[in-house]
């Protein structure tokens, strides 16, 4: 039976099909606009997508997209829907906090999990070393700086690579892992200004890190075309930043991953073509 992978073109979802196919699994990759094989049509705010996407599917790797907040009209009937379909599964991709926070909408789908029976696995991870190439990328290109309202504080950032690594092992054998969460960080926290002198050796290019304000930052977001509520939940994160709500070194991932986990700065070394790429981004050779 099938592996549902859940906005499959996302780059959490690119990274957890890749890893399943590594593994040899068989893998059903949810989209919105599905064009080729393995695909399948899946819109979590559409329940007429659902029955096709979940029949046949032993698990299901669920992301929540980042434009969906109403967890009582979507996600929450979607798992509801997946375990009538028979499914045994459900690996949640949530976030770290979430248990602690009610604010957050991925504390709702813990929640909307954890209510039914014990079929359930959250990941919680922290901030995604992949920020760099997503997030702050524009402000990189284009500004040659980190602009986020963290302070001094310190990031212990998780590698994509690994939490796919991760989901795959977990999906291919989760008895031991139901009704379990798990906390996943990378092996160093690291401040912004550490993070930007990484890029400038990458780069070859002065990229500084510049603290922001919150309003500052708020507004910042809206001007680069985010919704208000998306640009709140990002203020809010990154301000809890400044007072170490990131910074603690969780050592799960590398427990459960047999290796150690892949730093910040492993990160910024693998991927020069990207800070080579901004450069070409601003008309410099």
């Amino acid at each position: 039976m099938a592996i549902l992978v859940s906005a499959a073109a996302s780059k959490t979802g690119r990274e957890v099909v890749r890893a399943l196919a590594e593994l040899d699994l068989p893998v059903r990759r949810g989209l919105r606009r599905p064009a080729g094989p393995g695909e399948v049509a899946l819109d979590l705010s559409d329940p007429a997508t659902w029955d096709a996407a979940l029949g046949g599917v032993s698990a299901v790797f669920l992301l929540r997209p980042p434009a969906i907040a109403d967890i009582a009209a979507t996600l929450a009937p979607f798992i509801a829907a997946a375990r009538a379909a028979g499914v045994r599964h459900i690996l949640f991709l949530s976030v770290a906090g979430a248990e602690r926070n009610r604010f957050l909408p991925h504390s709702a789908v813990e929640r909307a999990l954890i209510a039914g029976p014990r079929d359930w696995t959250l990941l919680r991870p922290g901030f995604f070393a992949q920020n760099l190439e997503d997030a702050y990328r524009r402000d990189i290109a284009e500004d040659d700086r980190l602009y986020v309202p963290a302070g001094r504080g310190r990031v212990a950032f998780v590698d994509l690579r690994d939490v796919g690594d991760l989901a795959a092992r977990i999906l291919a054998a989760p008895e031991p892992h139901l009704g379990q969460a798990y906390t996943l960080t990378g092996p160093v926290a690291a401040t912004f200004t550490e993070v930007a002198g990484a890029l400038n050796a990458a780069a070859g290019r002065e990229i500084r890190y510049r603290p922001a304000s919150i309003l500052g930052y708020a507004r910042h977001l809206r001007r680069r075309g985010a919704p208000w509520g998306l640009a709140a939940v990002q203020t809010y994160l990154h301000v809890g930043l400044r007072f170490g709500q990131a910074e603690a070194v969780d050592p799960t991932l590398s427990r459960l991953l047999g290796h150690p986990a892949r730093s910040i700065f492993d990160y910024v070394r693998d991927h020069p073509a990207l800070w080579a790429a901004a450069n070409r981004s601003r008309g410099e050779s």
